[in-house]
């Protein structure tokens, strides 16, 4: 059994081996390693704190009293020691800092390639006299299909992969509804491009459930596929290059007749068809041209829809796909990594 004198002794000296660890600790852990040593709930304090009990009911409050003091005066080098330290470390930070050393930019935001690709397409036919005109992601079955020759059970309405919030109503598949709705409030001649979102059900290496389109379409008197070819012709050279070759390909759409698809001579191989080690161009799989967006002249039973009289006026649309003429333009050969928001790719566009 411990005596009150005993442990009165042991008390006192903590106080000394304390400030004699304190001395040797150099970093913020071997201090802290010190105040559990001493001040832990099993360190030396409590070990001394658990034989109070075997005192007499006169001893304890004096040994009481004392551990108390003890136990304050640990705290007290502790928190001392704690500041020196802190105070150092600072110190040694400041000294190995140069104030002459240039700082780190931070970085600064750009506009998405697929944002800027959408922005060069408006302003080209902005020049051309066409308008920009906005409309709902959210449509109704009318405007995504009926209006445009897309009647129920017609078998072209599987082409678009569509996803249905309810019967009647759908996330747009085109922005070829914006044609619609323009027609409707405005009276030939009317020219206008429609960029946005769109949705279908599909996802894989090339597709993506939501995508980027642009719709465009003119209407007015004595319209004809020549006005369509030298329109797309003088879009395609003003968004790529001026010696890149176009060609028009007979197609098929709903809402336009006759229809075409429009190629270009591969912007990866100069149209060779082969890449520069020999080995066949992987974009345009060897032939030379690659697709780029489909069009037509506007079928009459479009006009039907909006009122537009079909014996005086003529029109054309056409319809791309925004991240198709990115991927060509910048040589980009992953669709996904327009989505995947990594820094070292976007930075290639600031």
């Amino acid at each position: 059994m411990n005596s009150s004198a005993d442990l009165s002794k042991n008390l006192k000296s903590l106080i000394q081996n304390f400030k004699i660890v304190l001395d040797q600790a150099s970093s913020l852990q071997e201090l802290e390693d010190a105040r559990v040593d001493f001040l832990g709930r099993k360190g030396r304090l409590a070990s001394i704190m658990s034989c109070l009990p075997e005192l007499s009911k006169d001893d304890r409050p004096a040994l009481g009293r004392l551990a108390n003091e003890v136990k304050d005066a640990l705290n007290d080098l502790y928190s001392e020691k704690t500041r020196f330290l802190e105070e150092q470390k600072q110190q040694l930070s400041m000294a190995s800092f140069d104030p002459t050393f240039p700082g780190r930019a931070p970085d600064v935001g750009s506009l998405h390639p697929v944002t800027k690709v959408i922005n060069d397409i408006c302003a080209i036919f902005i020049r051309l006299g066409f308008d920009v005109v906005t409309g709902p992601e959210v449509e109704t079955d009318f405007y995504n299909f009926e209006a445009l020759n897309l009647p129920p059970g017609h078998p072209a309405r599987d082409m678009q992969d569509t996803l249905y919030i309810s019967e009647n109503v759908v996330l747009r598949t085109h922005t070829s509804p914006l044609q619609v709705r323009t027609m409707l409030k405005r009276k030939p001649p009317v020219a206008a491009i429609a960029p946005g979102k769109v949705y279908r059900r599909d996802s894989d290496l090339t597709h993506t459930p939501m995508f980027h389109q642009i719709e465009g379409f003119l209407v007015d008197t004595d319209v004809n596929m020549a006005d369509l070819r030298g329109t797309l012709t003088a879009f395609a050279h003003e968004i790529f290059d001026p010696g890149v070759k176009v060609r028009f390909r007979p197609s098929f759409f709903p809402f336009t007749e006759p229809s075409a698809e429009v190629d270009i001579s591969c912007v990866m191989c100069n149209g060779s068809g082969k890449a520069k080690d020999g080995s066949t161009c992987r974009i345009c799989k060897e032939t030379g041209w690659v697709e780029i967006l489909g069009c037509g002249m506007i079928d009459p039973e479009v006009f039907a829809k909006v009122d537009y009289d079909p014996e005086r006026y003529t029109g054309f649309a056409f319809g791309l796909g925004v991240e198709r003429v990115a991927m060509l333009k910048y040589g980009i050969g992953d669709l996904r990594m327009f989505f995947e928001n990594d820094l070292r790719f976007l930075k290639q566009f600031a």
